[in-house]
Parts: structure tokens; C-alpha cells; sequence
């Protein structure tokens, strides 16, 4: 059995994550496998909706916009009492992104299209119908040994790097003898994806019905779909829960009848809370649900998985090249996780105001809620501070001393480039290292990187500047109190000094390289 040619990094797993981290990869110009079992994409939606920051993530993989043509954006969220009225609604506030706050989705559409995406790459190889039955790493490499479903064959490869992205009952974190800790809820759901067939009012709101009886989930999903949530409750015949005339039973209660929706599969799971001990182990990386698994009253467990990718991908791209040394990488858990477990967190909380069967406290829930909700904004600002943590990283790979910027990724605003056109500012930056100075650069001669002067709106583009258009890098970067920031290829800021001063140094052994030049629009 011959060894193959050795890749850079190899994905297992093509579900959201590892479909990101393809992509990624695939714009950095590193030779990558993809191994996944499956032949074709998921047909179940599992996931149903996703946030501006993960299709900013998307938007540097140029797909952002072919994404958002299947996405619904801007609905808003009831959360409503046993006999459907609304007792909170909110709107999801926008955090700078450049993308709207929330957007539902389709899910095997989504990962169809981010499937082609990995079609423009020549440089990633996609295995569909293998598997990986072992890992064995040293001092160079990691040899994977992979079988094909489809004839039994086996060959091995070899990659510098390992990213398993290969669900929550990773083969691989098995393999790593890597603890999976937490716990599973006792509820158990059944999940009800339909094809709408006529409309009904209100069909594109998401309401969480706070039911004591039987709480629900009751979803938009674009592309003509509508997904149900409901709980197994004692006594319930989970077998028949699942049946055709047992779902029409239940939605029916809503005024949904049968000739307005098409079911096309129902299903039944649990909840669980988990993260993986480790998320690396030597030069294997476990990444969304290998790494971590929440419950989904936030929409939130896809999201996490692609925000690991976008994590991992350019650091494994700057160790590869040597612009970094190796022991950058550890950052990606010291990074991540915390960011993780407080998502999780925010998601049992929210998932326990949903479903509080007590109708005692379901109804102080139900008054104390409305009552708040007449204050002009209080469901946004609710939905805003207790819906989704902004991803501040406190430890990790940034400059000592900290400062208020450090840690934090920069806005993305509407900017004018140096060539006059209007561009979404990380295009702009294109995913390398550089510096943004504010007004008026300082010289940096520790830093043998790009820089970029922000200027006001209405300043004359011009080389090395970016104009500030919409009024939010100039405010941003005073708030932070920076005069010049050292942005991480993520966006995210390494290091801050105000006016006058000099930033800390790079990391150690940092080694700009020079880059294949990548489209990103999109």
C-alpha cells in the first residue's frame, strides 16, 4: 500500500465546517484533501439560521452574496404565550458586520453552494465516499490511512495538518482518545421540515411558542420551507410524533392545514451540551461539532463550527508558509473556546425561558416580559446583549500589553478604496496582515507590513488610504482609543497604540510572505 503525495492540510468531514475550511484553504493556495463519507450533501436542514458575523466569514471565501440569494433577512422574533399572542418581539441589532443581523437559511442549499465554491479550487481535492480509519502522527506529518465505502480500497495520505470537522461523534476525537465532556438533556424533540405550499399570515416570523403545555418552535426557512419544533413529552408515542397525521395534529392548533404545507421529513433528537478536552492534539485540530455541541435555541451550533474554521484556516496558512512558528496554533483553542462555552451558555438560558413548564412561572415569565416589552427597544437591547456574545478574545494571539482594542475585530463598513471604488472594507484588506492608522500614519519600523490611513468622509481617495465613508472606522478606532491598530488577517486587532506611540513588536519569528493574489468580493 503506497503512501500518496503529502497535502498541506487535510479536512475530514464536508458538513458546514468543513466546507468553510475548504473554502479558506482553498483561496490561500495550500494543497488540501477533503474526506467525508457521504456522497451527497445532507438532505436534513439541521441548522435553520446564521448571523452577519459567520456570512462575513463567508464573504472572504467570495461567496457572501451568492449565499444571501437564498437567505431570508430582517424577520423579526416573537416569543408568544399558550394562547399565541405576542408578550416580546424583537429585531436583531446590527454589530458592523456588513451583513444583516440574522438570516435564515436552507441548509443543504447553503452547503450546495458552499460545495461548488470548493469547485473553483484546483489546489483542494475532494474524496466524497471515504473515510479515515487512522491517524498516526510524527514528527513531520500526519499519515492518514483512508478507505473508499464504495470498493473497500485503501490508500494512505499523507498532510502537514489535520482539521476533523466530522461531527459530534467524531471517528477522529475517538482516535485522539480525546474526552468529550457534558451532558444530554432528557427532552427529546421532534424536528418537522415541511415545503410550504400557501402561505399563511405570519409564516415568515420566527415565534417561539412558550406554551407550558407543549412549548414549539415554529420557523421560517427560505426557498418555500417552514420548520416545527415540538417537545416528547411524557407518555407520547415518539414512533407516532413522527407519523404524518400525528404532525398535522399538532401544527393544526396554529391554523395550519393540510393543504398548506407539504411534510417532507420529521425526526427526532436530543439536546446536548458538550466540549471536547482538547481542541488539538499534536498537528490535529477538532472543529465544530467534533469540538463542541450546544443546544439550538440561538441558532447558534452551525455558527460555531464556522467561526473555528475561520479561526484555524489562515493560521495553518501562515505556520505552512512560515510567516508564524508552530506554537501560534495553540491559540486557536485559547481563542475559541471560552467564546464557545459562553454561546452555550446564552443558548441553555434562552432554551429554559422558552420551555418553562411551570405555568406559575410561565405566567409571571409571560407578564414581566410584556410589561418590559412596552419600553421603546427593550427587546432589541435584550435580544442584543443576551442573544449572541460578540467574540472578544482576552487570551490568545495578541500583543502584551493589552490595550481596549486588543482582542476585538474591526468593523466592516462601506469604504472608498485607494483606486475610488466603494468596497466593503475587508475586501479592501484582502486577509493579510497590515496596519490601519487613523487621519495621519506614525512610523512603525518594527511592523514590515502593509499600512492603510483611514481618512474622513469626503477626503480624495489616494494610495495607502482608505476612506472612512459611512463614519464608523474614525469613531471606532477613538473609542478604542488607537491611533494605529495591527490587524490580524481575521480582522481582528493584535495590537493598539495611541498618537505618537509605537506598537509592540510582531510575533515572534513573524515572517510576511508573499501571497497568491485573491478575489474575495462576494
Amino acid at each position: 500500500m503506497d503512501t500518496d503525495g503529502a497535502y498541506d492540510v487535510a479536512v475530514i468531514g464536508y458538513g458546514p465546517t468543513g466546507v468553510t475550511a475548504a473554502n479558506l484553504l482553498g483561496a490561500t493556495g495550500l494543497r488540501v484533501v477533503v474526506l467525508e463519507r457521504d456522497a451527497e450533501v445532507h438532505s436534513r436542514a439541521r441548522a435553520i439560521s446564521t448571523d452577519e458575523e459567520v456570512v462575513r466569514i463567508w464573504q472572504r471565501a467570495g461567496l457572501a452574496e451568492r449565499l444571501k440569494r437564498d437567505m431570508l433577512a430582517e424577520r423579526p422574533v416573537d416569543f408568544v404565550d399558550a394562547r399565541g399572542r405576542s408578550f416580546l418581539s424583537a429585531c436583531p441589532t446590527p454589530r458592523g458586520h456588513g451583513h444583516p443581523p440574522q438570516m435564515f437559511i436552507y441548509q443543504p442549499a447553503l452547503e450546495q453552494v458552499l460545495r461548488e465554491g470548493v469547485d473553483r479550487y484546483p489546489n483542494v481535492e475532494v474524496l466524497l465516499r471515504h473515510e479515515c480509519l487512522r491517524l498516526r502522527q510524527d514528527a513531520d506529518g500526519v499519515e492518514l490511512t483512508v478507505v473508499s465505502i464504495d470498493d473497500d480500497s485503501v490508500r494512505r495520505i499523507r498532510a502537514a495538518y489535520v482539521i476533523a470537522a466530522d461531527g459530534g461523534s467524531s471517528l477522529t476525537r475517538a482516535q485522539l482518545n480525546v474526552g468529550y465532556e457534558g451532558r444530554t438533556y432528557e427532552d427529546r424533540w421532534v424536528v418537522i421540515d415541511t415545503e410550504m405550499l400557501k402561505p399563511w399570515p405570519g409564516h415568515d416570523r420566527l415565534r417561539f411558542r412558550c406554551d407550558p403545555a407543549r412549548p414549539a418552535v415554529d420557523c421560517p426557512t427560505p426557498l418555500g420551507h417552514h420548520r416545527w419544533e415540538f417537545p416528547i413529552l411524557p407518555g407520547d408515542d415518539e414512533t407516532y410524533l413522527t407519523t404524518d397525521e400525528a404532525i398535522h395534529e399538532l401544527v393544526a392548533r396554529y391554523g395550519i392545514g393540510e393543504d398548506d404545507i407539504r411534510i417532507q421529513r420529521a425526526t427526532v433528537s436530543s439536546h446536548h451540551v458538550r466540549f471536547a478536552h482538547r481542541f488539538r492534539v499534536g498537528r490535529v485540530f477538532l472543529a465544530g461539532d467534533a469540538a463542541h455541541a450546544m443546544p439550538p435555541w440561538i441558532g447558534q451550533g452551525m455558527a460555531a463550527g464556522v467561526r473555528d474554521a475561520a479561526n484555524l484556516c489562515w493560521k495553518l496558512d501562515a505556520v505552512v508558509r512560515g510567516e508564524l512558528g508552530e506554537d501560534v496554533l495553540d491559540s486557536y483553542e485559547a481563542e475559541r473556546k471560552p467564546h464557545v462555552k459562553e454561546v452555550t451558555g446564552r443558548a441553555v438560558f434562552v432554551g429554559r425561558v422558552i420551555t418553562e413548564r411551570r405555568r406559575a412561572v410561565a405566567a409571571v415569565r409571560d407578564r414581566g416580559l410584556w410589561v418590559l416589552g412596552r419600553v421603546p427597544g427593550f427587546g432589541d437591547r435584550l435580544q442584543d446583549s443576551q442573544w449572541i456574545p460578540v467574540a472578544r478574545y482576552e487570551l490568545g494571539l495578541q500583543a502584551r500589553p493589552r490595550t481596549k482594542a486588543s482582542g476585538n475585530q474591526i468593523p466592516q463598513p462601506w469604504v472608498t478604496a485607494p483606486d475610488g471604488t466603494r468596497a466593503r472594507l475587508d475586501d479592501v484588506l484582502a486577509g493579510r496582515w497590515l496596519l490601519l492608522h487613523a487621519r495621519t500614519p506614525t512610523a512603525q519600523p518594527r511592523w514590515n507590513v502593509l499600512a492603510l490611513t483611514v481618512t474622513p468622509a469626503g477626503s480624495r481617495p489616494a494610495e495607502g488610504t482608505v476612506v472612512d465613508s459611512d463614519g464608523v472606522l474614525l469613531p471606532w478606532l477613538a473609542e478604542h482609543r488607537a491611533t494605529v491598530v495591527a490587524l490580524r488577517p481575521d480582522g481582528y486587532v493584535y495590537a493598539a497604540a495611541r498618537a505618537g506611540a509605537q506598537l509592540p513588536p510582531p510575533p515572534a519569528g513573524f515572517t510576511p510572505a508573499l501571497r497568491p493574489t485573491v478575489t474575495t468580493t462576494g
